[in-house]
This record gives structure tokens, sequence and C-alpha cells, in this order.
């Protein structure tokens, strides 16, 4: 059987890739004949020839990418932080820009042992399984109310268990339900949230459109409904300097604080720029 140079399969995939406007050809090119050939992407220039239906494998993944399936769908998994999680469709696919929200998470909780841990809005799990990957001692509890996304976050979460991390407690729950996790309230030292958050009839990429649940990104009230309901949450299950941290819309980037600065049991208000400069989380202790 013939063999074909690897970097021209790749080639080959990238300009079909850029071709369809997928915003990082070379990296979802690479990635994605990594994922064929069962290899690291850094260990790429190491394969210099594959058989055809290596080449055809990875062709067909490219065709499935240029109709803008989503790359994380493709690869079924996604990474936060150092925990590496199941995703497809019915779940939202974390995205790297709340890794600095994470990096913020884990700073405020330095110097507290035993933490309690709250992830509203878990989705996949990611946020709570990345806190409890990094704080074994933690007590970590994560709250979704769609049923599909839950059984993706207990998916997730046996994984981790079985890689020895310490269980996290998942809870099926509404963050508009003023009695959730009642038992935890004047408790929690952190609590986290990527929430619906995008407003209705905000463009978004087909990516977004068309594989996210629409429940999971759009939100509305300009996109701050949902997160007013966390604020309440927060406020009733932080312990006294608990500290809050929540994703937010670019364009959120004073009505976010805006709505923690209002309450007066939250201070040290501040929002955060994502990895490209734009307002994308706010942060709080409380009172």
């Amino acid at each position: 059987m013939t063999r074909q140079p690897l970097r021209l399969a790749v080639l080959e995939a990238e300009r079909a890739l850029a071709a369809a406007g997928v915003a990082s050809p070379r990296v979802d090119a690479e990635l994605l004949a990594a994922h064929v050939l069962g290899v690291e992407r850094t260990r790429l220039p190491l394969v210099p020839l594959v058989d055809a239906v290596v080449v055809e494998a990875i062709r067909q993944l490219v065709e499935q990418r240029v109709r803008r399936v989503p790359l994380q769908h493709l690869l079924g998994t996604a990474v936060l932080g150092r925990v590496t999680l199941a995703v497809g469709p019915g779940v939202f696919v974390p995205r790297p820009e709340t890794e600095l929200l994470l990096e913020w998470g884990l700073g405020a909780l330095r110097g507290r042992s035993a933490p309690v841990v709250v992830d509203l809005c878990t989705g996949s799990g990611a946020l709570a399984l990345a806190l409890a990957h990094e704080r074994p001692d933690a007590v970590v509890h994560a709250v979704e109310r769609d049923p599909a996304a839950l059984a993706w976050a207990r998916r997730n979460a046996d994984a981790q268990v079985e890689a020895g991390d310490t269980p996290i407690r998942l809870h099926a729950g509404d963050v508009a339900d003023p009695e959730l996790l009642s038992d935890l309230d004047g408790t929690v030292d952190l609590l986290v949230c990527n929430p619906p958050y995008v407003p209705e009839g905000t463009p978004v990429p087909p990516e977004v459109a068309d594989h996210d649940p629409h429940h999971a990104v759009f939100a509305p009230g300009a996109g701050l409904d949902v997160i007013r309901h966390v604020v309440d949450c927060a406020v009733r299950l932080l312990r006294s300097g608990g500290a809050l941290a929540i994703e937010h819309d670019d364009t959120h980037g004073e009505s976010a604080p805006a709505l923690l600065s209002a309450r007066r049991a939250l201070t040290d208000v501040v929002d955060h720029p994502d990895l490209t400069g734009r307002p994308r989380f706010v942060t709080a202790r409380r009172r």
C-alpha cells in the first residue's frame, strides 16, 4: 500500500478549514490528525508517512469540521485546567476563557483548608472537577438543571474518581430556586458559575448556534437574568469572606459588576478581562 507524507495531509486539511472560515485552521488540522493517529499533537513531526486509510480518516473529520461541527465534538473531549472532559451533543463545550476564572477561584481558596465549593450551572462539570482536581481536600458541589448536561457531568465525575480524584457531589437543581442547597447556607468558601449569559438574538458562530444547547448559551433580560439568580444564591450560601466568581458576556463589563455592587452583602467587586482583553468575569467577596 502506498504511504503518503502526513504533512501534506495536514496542509490540505488546514487549507480546507481556512477556506471554510474556521478560526484556527492549523491547530484544528493538527489536532484532528493527532486524534486519528492516537498521538499527542507535538509528536506529529515524528510521523513522516501514513497509510491512505489514515489520510481518508483525517479527510472525513475535516469535512465535518468544515460543516462547523465543533472540534471538541469530533475529538470527544475538551480541557479545563488539568482535567480532560468528555463532551458532545447536549452539553455546553467549555471555553479557554474560563481558565482565568478557574485560576482566580483557586487563588481565592489559598490558605483555606477543607473548603466548601459550589459550581452553579455546571454543565459538563468542568469547573467543579477542575477545582476538585487541584484541591482534593475540598468538598465540591455541582448543580445543573438540564438532565442531558447532568448525564455528561456524571460521566465526567465518574471518570475523575477512577483517575483518583476526590468525588464531587452532583445536584439536579435550578439557580432560580430560592431553597437550592439551603443546607449549605452561610458555609460556602467559593461559589463559581459559568451561566447562560449571551443576550437573546446575539449572532454567534455556527459551532455555538447549531451545537451548543440554546438554554446553556442565551439568557433573557439582556443576558443577565440567570446571573441575577446566581447573585441571590451566592449572597445566601457564602460564608463571611467567601469568594464569588461569575462569567459574563463581553457586553456586561459594567452591568454585571453593577449587579454585585448593588448588594450590600458583597464587597471587593472587580471585573476581569479574558484572554483577548474583553470583559469576561466578575468577582466579589461576602462581607
